[in-house]
């Protein structure tokens, strides 16, 4: 051990808590990593039955070079732990009555706008210049932290409020480039990576599908979950010890300093710092112990606002189906069903959904002929008190229902080997996901920034947050700089040299 060593305890390996062990450690600190299960991963971890393998969740890698960051300054490249496949087109988005396939560079974009919205492609100019402004603005104040309010005046924050869209959602901001709401759709449906409705989520959040354009979509060999499996080796080359099925029951404190963990069978780890990857809420309601918290209480928990849910459906084919890579098919009225989920509270008829079939570009996720068949379904959350006993098989028999009729795959029930499922109640049971908020906290102006739960938690000392209910907030570009911005902390309370790669545009 080093003389300077100071002893991290991480819990959760998620791709959060996976990338702060692989930085805290390739900075010489020693660090534990404990997880709960018994594979790495959490929502970016897979499942995995009689040969076939599917994401839990995430499926769209965007800014990728966060990530390359994060492999380069823990001393290693990312491609020699990863495979990276770019998709061209990215994506496939349905209508009833036409359809839009955006591709890898403007001209193919354009053509395809054409092709489905005549006369409409020039807003995608002025959406690319637009979006490119905001973004380069936006990049270095999502990349800081937020622990003391005067940081909210700092001059970077400064630059970039013209280019909040203050009082404008992401629907609003994307119908002053485009003129046909179905159009503006188009560009505005990644508001549901945040698990929240472009009519409501902040317009600033508009430069996400700004994002996908300049930089890419991109699918890892193997699946999603190979990142956080890529992660979990690097750590472990740079010496984090990694301990699956290791449940923590609760953090150990001194007044409100963290000074450790309690494990579920009764060990004690101490450390100097702890951090914790794993789902925010569920983590205040576990891991605290009851009392301590202020801000933080399980009855404030219930007045901050949550993303939505997701009916997942995890189908091993024996076939292949010539689809996309992705599919993303909108209700026949979107505005009403994103009401439903978001609003009301209801269980949708007119379903919205994703199909996932990364078999076509990826073999191994399937035997030989056969094919992973990812679907998902945005739905409540649980606060909307829906039963999911009554509604799971509902809503299976609507998702089949959908696909047959808006991807004509009439014959799919019946190519079936394996099937799995998740619903609000199983991703709260089952992955100890707060309320079944997919996507974790809302991403709205009053939880953003310093008003999310801080990296360096305010609550208790010795204790910082990474992950999606943290600042940046939530899907694996922004959970990767909560972990680079969390050691960075680390390692300057305690005055260990690091570098850190600049802001890449």
């Amino acid at each position: 051990m080093r003389s300077n060593q100071r002893k991290i305890v991480i819990i959760g390996a998620g791709p959060g808590g996976l990338a702060c062990a692989a930085l805290l450690a390739s900075r010489g600190l020693e660090v534990i990593l404990l997880e709960k299960e018994a594979r790495v991963g959490g929502r970016n971890g897979c499942l995995e039955a009689d040969g076939f393998k599917f994401d839990i969740g995430p499926t769209f890698l965007m800014m990728k070079f966060l990530l390359d960051d994060i492999f380069e300054e823990a001393g290693a490249r990312s491609e020699d732990y990863l495979k990276f496949v770019r998709l061209d087109p990215m994506y496939e988005l349905r209508f009833d009555d036409r359809k839009l396939a955006p591709g890898n560079n403007a001209e193919a974009t354009k053509a395809a706008i054409e092709a489905a919205f005549p006369g409409m492609s020039a807003g995608f100019d002025r959406f690319m210049e637009g979006e490119r402004r905001r973004f380069a603005r936006m990049i270095p104040c999502l990349q800081r932290d937020y622990t003391r309010l005067s940081q909210m005046f700092s001059w970077t924050l400064m630059k970039a409020l013209p280019h909040l869209s203050l009082n404008r959602s992401v629907f609003d901001v994307l119908k002053g480039y485009f003129k046909d709401d179905m159009l503006a759709l188009c560009f505005a449906f990644q508001s549901k990576y945040l698990g929240m409705s472009a009519w409501k989520c902040p317009g600033a959040f508009a430069m996400l599908s700004y994002i996908e354009h300049a930089y890419g979509v991109y699918h890892t060999e193997g699946g999603l979950s190979e990142i956080s499996t890529g992660l979990a080796r690097l750590a472990e080359a740079r010496g984090a010890t990694i301990r699956l099925a290791t449940p923590v029951k609760q953090l150990v404190l001194d007044g409100r300093r963290v000074t450790g963990v309690e494990l579920a069978d009764g060990e004690r780890l101490l450390a100097d710092e702890v951090v914790i990857n794993a789902d925010f809420g569920q983590a205040m309601c576990d891991l605290v112990p009851p009392g301590v918290l202020r801000r933080y209480t399980p009855e404030n928990l219930r007045r901050l606002d949550l993303s939505c849910s997701t009916y997942m459906l995890y189908l091993g084919l024996d076939k292949i189906y010539p689809l996309p890579h992705h599919t993303i098919v909108f209700a026949r009225d979107y505005r009403r069903n994103v009401r439903e989920i978001f609003e009301l509270g209801r269980a949708s008829d007119d379903l919205s959904f994703y199909v996932r079939n990364a078999s076509v570009t990826d073999p191994t996720l399937a035997p030989p002929g056969k094919s992973s068949l990812y679907v998902l379904v945005p739905v409540p959350n649980i606060r909307a008190g829906l039963d999911w006993e009554e509604q799971a098989p509902r809503y299976r028999a609507l998702a089949f229902q959908a696909i047959r009729e808006r991807l004509g795959l009439d014959d799919l029930e019946s190519h079936i080997e394996v099937e799995r499922t998740l619903n609000p109640w199983t991703w709260r049971d089952r992955l100890s996901v707060y309320e079944g908020a997919t996507f974790n906290l809302a991403h709205n102006l009053r939880q953003i920034a310093f008003w999310r739960p801080r990296n360096q938690f305010e609550e208790l000392d010795s204790c910082y947050l990474v992950g999606g209910g943290t600042h940046p907030g939530s899907g694996l570009p922004t959970i990767f700089e909560s972990a680079r911005i969390s050691a960075n902390l680390i390692c300057r309370k305690h005055a260990i040299p690091f570098i850190t790669k600049e802001v890449r545009l």
